[in-house]
């Protein structure tokens, strides 16, 4: 772009352009199913990633007018309020919210969803941005989402995780973007939500 032309960009619209050293991943509507069939589920994201690491990242739900803010080392934030993942230290306890069962299914990964699901108290489809905006505000503990996910799909909400002190992993326990899977917990249960989906 014109404001940082020495700056990259990548995302699905876009593909991967210019420098990777700096560069910019977007995703104009995350949840388009959802926006197309006018559910206010869905919202533009849109991360800075330095070097290879993901410093910054800001989720917009243009809808409600809800923005979700983090910054390596700063903290997440949605408007002016910090946020922190649950203290809950129980997989009984705990709420799991997910995306498509018939893409988990689809993608070899069901048979450990349904262990997940077994141990957990209360579970939620949400999908899209919305699955980890909850767990790094605290109001859900585990979010599973699979295969075949994109980096620009959650380069901003894995750094939200992080930096409200929760833990983001994909289903092999790399902290990586770039494997198709996401598990997403307040950090205390990950070990445990990975093990039963392994």
């Amino acid at each position: 772009g014109r404001a940082f032309p020495r700056h990259g960009f990548l995302g699905e619209e876009l593909g991967a352009r210019g420098s990777k050293d700096v560069r910019w991943i977007v995703v104009p509507i995350d949840g388009t199913r959802n926006f197309v069939r006018g559910i206010p589920i869905w919202a533009v994201l849109i991360a800075l990633e330095e070097h290879g690491e993901i410093t910054a990242g800001v989720i917009l739900n243009p809808v409600s007018g809800e923005l979700y803010t983090a910054r390596r080392g700063k903290g997440a934030f949605l408007g002016g309020e910090r946020l922190r993942v649950s203290e809950v230290s129980s997989l009984d306890k705990a709420t799991l919210v997910h995306a498509s069962l018939g893409l988990l299914r689809q993608g070899g990964h069901w048979d450990g969803f349904v262990r997940l699901v077994d141990a957990t108290d209360r579970h939620r489809g949400f999908g899209d941005y919305m699955c980890y905006t909850v767990v790094a505000a605290g109001k859900a503990e585990i979010a599973v989402e699979a295969p075949d996910l994109k980096p620009w799909d959650l380069a901003p909400l894995k750094l939200l995780v992080e930096e409200a002190g929760g833990r983001f992993t994909d289903f092999a326990g790399t902290p990586s973007i770039y494997s198709g899977t996401a598990l997403a917990t307040n950090g205390r249960l990950h070990d445990a939500a990975l093990a039963l989906l392994r």
